[in-house]
């Protein structure tokens, strides 16, 4: 029998992406088929699927720890934020509209039927689906027409446990307070809480554990201590990489207004060799960093703007008069080139654009988004490249006559004359352990790390610490059969 249970947050960034891998993983290594599920998502750091679409990363690490390949089902709407009111809402993996943020809420009610299609797809083929909820269900704001949280566990009549976030302080009030606000009926779909990022002795928390308890009348499934492990593991939001100072080579990336698909940068900062350094907006770009990386952007041409708005193009200048490499990915490989031309106003109004110059490349924006699980081979060694394609744009010039990796049935990429300045589209190269080794080579760095051995024994130890500190044969037992129109069994 197929069950089901949704994994909430007394508010936003509560680590319910964390406990919904590590639930992923403990379960899968009990030797259940477990999938995981977030109805709606919100990020520009997006994963390509095995079927050709995209979904939020959290949910490509959830599936990772499943032992599955990532699926548009387990992420059906994701929502790409392109400006500070709007966002892209990919719809099963497809681009469906590009909506006002009230707009988009006259839209989420035709949004149900598609989320609850690619639940039910998943709960046809596995044990266990492992719901993750957004944001908090105490938006009561938000309650009509909701997909996110209470609106889809209603829907597909599915329990639900609360997790508070004791790290930012609060969390009674946290895990309380969002049963007092809830209607009753949604407050009855919660069957147990669980208290997350404890630091220090957690039988001192006791005495607040029984006092949820009383006062809301659920139990708890545990109190989950700090994971510090946790920053080895592909980061959802770009304030969860940790920034390091370790010597050695020093690689500086500028945090872009949009930045997307930075999953990138996962590996390097997980080289013991390498120190990374996140340059948030008005902080100059480091005088002594070996290699600046400009990342991808949801708005290349928004984003191009903020960097010079931080006078980062001056910096930029000045790195590569003293001698220093530059690697542009996706958007930031469109922002080294000449121009960017929008003829068609896909990133705002119609027009062109300079670029920074550094790259004999033009970029014309295209309505077609190019979305490819892709192998290439890196030019200068022959090492394998495993990685992704997720962009709008077509890209040529002369310095395309110098791309670096070959897809097999077309070259990719360009680089200037004396090869310090390099660009192309390929997303999760890093990740390729040969690759990465033959590239931080070049820079003077040595690497033998394994990535993905190294991501899947932090899952592991993920699930562990679950396993040793949640009550997990309470959680199984609280999954329900959901209401499916096709019952599965």
């Amino acid at each position: 029998m197929t069950r089901a249970i949704m994994i909430q947050g007394a508010g936003s960034n509560v680590g319910k992406s964390m406990v919904v891998a590590g639930l992923a993983r403990a379960f899968t290594n009990r030797g259940l088929n477990v999938a995981p599920f977030k109805p709606q998502n919100m990020s520009n750091n997006a994963a390509v699927t095995i079927d050709g679409g995209e979904i939020g990363r959290a949910q490509a690490l959830q599936a990772l720890a499943a032992r599955k390949p990532a699926h548009t089902d387990m992420n059906p709407v994701l929502l790409k934020p392109e400006s500070d009111t709007g966002a892209q809402v990919i719809v099963q993996g497809q681009r469906f509209a590009t909506l006002r943020a009230r707009d988009y809420a006259k839209a989420k009610p035709q949004l149900l039927a598609p989320t609850l299609e690619s639940f039910e797809r998943l709960c046809s083929a596995v044990d266990l689906v492992l719901i993750e909820g957004a944001g908090s269900p105490a938006e009561i704001n938000l309650r009509a027409g909701d997909i996110a949280n209470m609106g889809f566990a209603e829907a597909a009549d599915v329990p639900v446990i609360l997790v508070g976030d004791i790290d930012r302080g609060g969390v009674i009030a946290q895990i309380v307070g969002t049963q007092c606000i809830l209607p009753s009926d949604d407050a009855n779909r919660i069957k147990a809480f669980a208290v997350n990022k404890f630091r220090g002795d957690v039988s001192l928390f006791e005495e607040g554990l029984r006092e949820i308890s009383s006062r809301t009348s659920w139990p708890s499934v545990g109190v989950l201590p700090w994971f510090e492990q946790a920053w080895q593991l592909p980061a959802e939001d770009i304030m969860d990489i940790k920034g390091n100072d370790k010597g050695g080579l020093r690689i500086a990336v500028p945090q872009l207004g949009r930045i997307a698909n930075f999953d990138d940068l996962d590996p390097l900062t997980s080289e013991p060799g390498v120190s990374v350094e996140i340059v948030k907006p008005g902080k100059p770009l480091p005088g002594d960093a070996d290699l600046v990386i400009i990342p991808g952007s949801k708005a290349t041409i928004a984003d191009l703007a903020h960097f010079r708005a931080q006078g980062w193009d001056i910096d930029l200048h000045a790195h590569i008069r003293r001698g220093g490499h530059v690697l542009g990915i996706c958007g930031g490989y469109q922002m080294l080139g000449q121009e960017i031309d929008d003829p068609d106003g896909i990133e705002g109004a119609p027009g062109k654009v300079r670029g920074l110059g550094h790259l004999d490349i033009v970029t014309v924006m295209k309505p077609e988004k190019r979305l490819s699980l892709t192998q290439a081979t890196y030019s200068a060694t022959g090492d394998n490249v495993e990685g992704y394609e997720i962009h709008l744009g077509k890209t040529t010039g002369s310095d395309c006559t110098r791309a670096w990796l070959d897809l097999g049935d077309r070259n990719e990429g360009a680089a200037s004359a004396d090869g310090r300045i390099r660009g192309c589209y390929l997303h999760g190269l890093f990740s390729s352990d040969r690759f990465r080794s033959s590239f931080l080579k070049e820079l003077g760095a040595s690497s033998n790390l394994d990535y993905s051995k190294n991501v899947d024994d932090t899952l592991n130890a993920l699930a562990q610490h679950l396993e040793q500190h949640l009550d997990l044969d309470l959680i199984l037992e609280l999954a329900q059969k959901p209401a499916l129109q096709t019952q599965v069994g």
